[in-house]
């Protein structure tokens, strides 16, 4: 989150979280994120895989980025629900960077890091920060 810097960064979850962990656990985790660094913009998209009820469990907790797989029965209605609420919907997952490879102890980890987060997401197709 420190080195997410005035342009902030975009939390994805892992895919299919919202079956898994579930959209209450998802916002506790990111208000978590949120609480370390109060002044870092953070936006947060959970994956719902193909699942649309999980989508609209996501919804119903305040969720206002969500992945739901496009060919997914129900996107439309899901899409109509989501434009509703104000929520972003994404009919996959977008590029992102997979923080499960990253060894923020190490200066290589923290300069692949750095270096993705500095990438402006106008020079990538769907880049999330």
């Amino acid at each position: 989150m420190a080195a997410a810097g005035p342009g902030g960064v975009t939390l994805l979850s892992a895919e299919g979280a919202a079956g898994f962990l579930g959209p209450r656990a998802w916002r506790a985790l990111v208000d978590a994120a949120r609480a370390t660094q109060p002044d870092v913009v953070v936006a947060d998209l959970l994956c719902c895989g193909g699942a649309p009820g999980d989508a609209l469990a996501a919804l119903r907790a305040g969720c206002r980025g969500i992945v739901l797989d496009g060919a997914s029965p129900g996107f439309a209605d899901i899409a109509a629900a989501c434009a509703e609420a104000g929520a972003l919907l994404f009919p996959g997952r977008p590029p992102a960077m997979e923080a499960r490879s990253l060894d923020l102890m190490r200066a290589a980890g923290k300069a692949r890091l750095a270096a993705w987060l500095t990438v402006p997401p106008d020079d990538t197709p769907g880049h999330l920060r």
